[in-house]
C-alpha cells in the first residue's frame, strides 16, 4: 500500500472523492473510524491539505470520511484566503511534502450571506476584523448584485455566490455529494 506521504495529488483526490461517496451513502470506512488507535500519530503524514470554511456542518474529515493524521485543515469563516492561510498550505506542502490543496466551499455559508447583506445594506457598526472576511469575499460576489436586480431570486443568488466564492481560486472544480 502506498503510504501518504507518497500519494500523488491524482491519488489523494481520488481517495476524497471515494470517501465523499461514503458519506453520501452514510458509511463510514473501518480505517477512519479506527485511526486514531492504529496509526502512529507522532508523524503527520497528510495526504491532502484542504482550506474549508469553519462552518460547524462542514467538518473537511466527516465529508471526506477521512482519519486523524489524513487531512491538514485549515478553517476560516467563508474559507477565505488571508497571508496566514497561504502560510498554513505552503507549511504544510513543504513540511509533508503534501501535493494536493482543495478548497472547500459548502452550501448556506454564513459569510458568503454576511458579505451579500454588507454590499446591500453597509453596516456601521461591523467590527473591522469581521469586515476583514466580508472584504475578501466581495470582490467574488459583488458583479452577482446587478444579476440580482435584473430578477434573480435570493436562493439563486446564494447559490451562485457561493460558487463565486470558491471557484475563481481554484484550478479546478469538483462537485462533492451532499
Amino acid at each position: 500500500m502506498t503510504t501518504q506521504a507518497n500519494l500523488t495529488a491524482r491519488e489523494a483526490l481520488d481517495r476524497l472523492m471515494d470517501g465523499n461517496l461514503r458519506y453520501a451513502q452514510n458509511v463510514r470506512s473501518v480505517d477512519s473510524m479506527l485511526s486514531h488507535s492504529h496509526r502512529d500519530l507522532k508523524v503527520q503524514q497528510p495526504h491532502t491539505i484542504v482550506l474549508g470554511c469553519s462552518d460547524s456542518r462542514a467538518p473537511a474529515e466527516v465529508v471526506f470520511d477521512q482519519g486523524l493524521g489524513d487531512l491538514f485543515v485549515i478553517r476560516v469563516a467563508g474559507n477565505i484566503v488571508a497571508p496566514s492561510q497561504v502560510g498554513s498550505v505552503e507549511f504544510a506542502a513543504e513540511r509533508f511534502g503534501t501535493r494536493l490543496v482543495v478548497v472547500l466551499g459548502h452550501s448556506q455559508c454564513g459569510a458568503v450571506q454576511a458579505t451579500l447583506e454588507e454590499l446591500r445594506r453597509p453596516s456601521e457598526n461591523q467590527s473591522r476584523n469581521l469586515r476583514s472576511i466580508v472584504d475578501r469575499i466581495r470582490p467574488s460576489v459583488e458583479g452577482l448584485l446587478a444579476t440580482a436586480a435584473a430578477g434573480m431570486d435570493a436562493g439563486a443568488l446564494m447559490h451562485e455566490a457561493m460558487r463565486a466564492n470558491e471557484v475563481p481560486r481554484s484550478s479546478g472544480s469538483v462537485r462533492l455529494k451532499k
